[in-house]
Formats: structure tokens, sequence, C-alpha cells
């Protein structure tokens, strides 16, 4: 998993790279008119086509308006397990206050191989609330 401090704001040269892409993608998204779950992209230098399901490229086209707004970014699987250690500072908290939140019975931990992990989409929902 990616540490905060590892996450890095993007490059001058970057932002306008994502900022070409991203306008392009959009426009492109508009006028996209389909009802299939995927699109097929074709890759300029190999020729190659690959089909992306609509939804990845909707996130790609977020990614890109990021990148080009200067903001880092990190991407997480929502049904990812992880230490409680992991999931505080994950969420930029403290271990002890995770914790209490599963004394509390707000969060549940999940055994699994061994080791007890929080289900990041729980922690997420509790987050909100």
């Amino acid at each position: 998993m990616e540490l905060i401090n590892d996450i890095k704001i993007p490059s001058k040269d970057e932002r306008i790279a994502a900022k070409h892409s991203y306008d392009a993608l959009a426009a492109i998204m508009d006028e996209l008119q389909t009802n299939k779950p995927e699109i097929e992209i074709e890759i300029e230098e190999t020729k190659e086509k690959l089909k992306i399901p609509l939804s990845v490229l909707r996130l790609l086209s977020k990614i890109l308006k990021a990148t080009s707004e200067g903001k880092p970014i990190s991407i997480i699987p929502i049904a990812a397990e992880m230490t409680t250690q992991a999931a505080a500072e994950f969420v930029g908290c403290s271990r002890p206050h995770l914790i209490n939140y599963l004394k509390t019975g707000i969060l549940v931990l999940q055994k699994l191989e061994g080791t007890e992990e929080l289900n990041l989409k729980m922690w997420l929902n509790t987050k909100d609330k």
C-alpha cells in the first residue's frame, strides 16, 4: 500500500499533459453513445486494441482532471482489508483512536489468515456518518 509520504504532487509537465488528455477524453466521453459496459481503444504506437470498462474510463477521466489540477492521486480498492495500523495511517488518525471504534463496536475486525484486518469499505461508510 502506498503511504501518504510516498505520494508525489504532479510536476508541471505532468499537469500539462493531464490537462490535454483530460480535455480530449472529456470531449470523447460527451460524444460517446453506447450501452455497452466496455469500450475498445487503440494504442497508436502499437496498433493494439484494448477493451476497457467504461467505469474505468470514467475513473481515468477523474484521475486526469485531478492531476491537471496538481492534486496527488492514490487508488485503493474499496474491498481491501488492512491491518489496524495501516487503516489508521490511511485515514490519518491514531491507532488508539481506531481501536476505540473497535471496542465500542462501531467497526468490526475480520480474521484473515491468522491476522485481524479491517474492511476498508466498512471504515469509509462509518467515516461518512
